[in-house]
């Protein structure tokens, strides 16, 4: 096996290898120098190791196909033909046999994978960096799926009503049916204008439930002349008598 490798300026000058990170540019280069007469490498694991590449580094390797990897885990320097001329009386033909079997040579002198006429539809674009034969869901797609989600969802919540027993303020008619339904003596009009005037407060809390303070005058018997001061406690009008209430031995 020759012992001297060369570089093709075409190959090492181009912007596609130059603008890989200087790691990848020195495993390439370490590959290169211990592949056989045919470009082939079957440590490249060992040679990662040894130089303290990364698997990104392999990977990029073989995604700008600067190399081909096989299964078997062999790796092949795909421009090992424009790199190296070797003369034959040096030449030491590879032993991996099968691996050599499943390339040509194109025109250019390039090594190519022979690829199945059933598999060309999947054959990776490098330049775009995907395979068309793997379905993805973009984030176009991700987007519409959610927002049709969304509309399905607000399609079968059901609409709410127009006022409930918990709307405040209620309208003035709500009250007179719902006074006209207890039939407890409720004035729905002077109720009405009561909450109206404090801002629609039950003490120092907003009103949460209408009804629910029309029951309270209910008990509470505000429609016999009673109003409410400042602290919620009833209180009798000017003109109504207050009975007296006896302090403790006092004599009546």
């Amino acid at each position: 096996m020759a012992e001297r490798r060369m570089f093709a300026k075409t190959i090492i000058d181009s912007d596609s290898f130059l603008d890989m990170p200087l790691s990848t540019q020195a495993l390439y280069f370490h590959l290169s120098m211990r592949a056989d007469d045919d470009g082939f490498v079957n440590n490249p694991i060992k040679i990662m190791r040894m130089i303290n590449a990364s698997r990104n580094d392999m990977d990029l390797l073989c995604a700008k196909q600067f190399v081909i990897a096989f299964e078997s885990g062999i790796i092949v320097i795909k421009h090992w033909k424009i790199h190296n001329y070797i003369q034959k009386d040096r030449y030491r033909p590879t032993q991996y046999i099968d691996e050599k079997s499943q390339l040509t040579i194109s025109s250019n002198k390039m090594y190519e994978l022979n690829v199945p006429e059933s598999d060309t539809e999947c054959i990776q674009d490098v330049s775009e960096m995907e395979t068309s034969c793997t379905p993805r869901l973009g984030k176009d797609r991700l987007g519409k799926d959610r927002l049709g989600n969304i509309e399905e969802s607000k399609e079968k919540t059901p609409d709410k009503p127009a006022h409930t027993k918990k709307d405040i303020p209620p309208t003035i008619e709500e009250v007179k049916a719902y006074c006209a339904e207890r039939k407890k003596g409720v004035d729905p009009k002077r109720w009405y204008n009561h909450y109206q005037a404090n801002g629609w407060m039950v003490g120092k809390t907003k009103m949460k439930d209408w009804k629910a303070a029309v029951r309270t005058w209910e008990r509470d018997d505000y429609n016999a002349g009673r109003t409410t001061n400042g602290k919620g406690n009833n209180e009798p009008h000017s003109g109504e008598r207050k009975e007296k209430v006896p302090k403790y031995g006092e004599v009546l």
